[in-house]
């Protein structure tokens, strides 16, 4: 499985971005797909989680009710939607996946860069 991250920017606090992920390689349909972020001098921590089939997702508590993970089939991509964001949103954000609802995620993209100025 191949990820490929994109979309991230300088943005203000309150304004919104959409993060993308473009998933290729083998077929997919068992795995989870997620987001992580790594602010400077911090462990790198989960945002958000999606199961490629059936859609259930999960959410770290700092971000539920601002940030949405969705999936489109048609393009094999993973979104992340986010609003209302805070400067404690900056963060190199990755996407990340795995067989599975459960276990350590075995394969991650490249991060993008998401800056949110107070």
């Amino acid at each position: 499985v191949q990820l490929q991250a994109s979309g991230g920017g300088l943005v203000q606090a309150g304004d919104s971005l959409r993060l993308s992920c473009a998933v290729s390689g083998r077929s997919f349909n068992t795995y989870t797909m997620a987001w992580f972020r790594q602010a400077p001098g911090k462990e790198r921590e989960f945002v958000a989680g999606i199961r490629w089939s059936g859609g259930n997702t999960s959410y770290a508590d700092s971000v539920k009710g601002r940030f949405t993970i969705s999936r489109e089939y048609a393009k094999n991509t993973v979104y992340l939607q986010m609003n209302s964001l805070k400067p404690e949103d900056t963060a190199v954000y990755y996407c990340a996946s795995r067989q599975g609802w459960v276990g350590s995620y075995d394969y991650w993209g490249q991060g993008t860069q998401v800056t949110v100025s107070s």
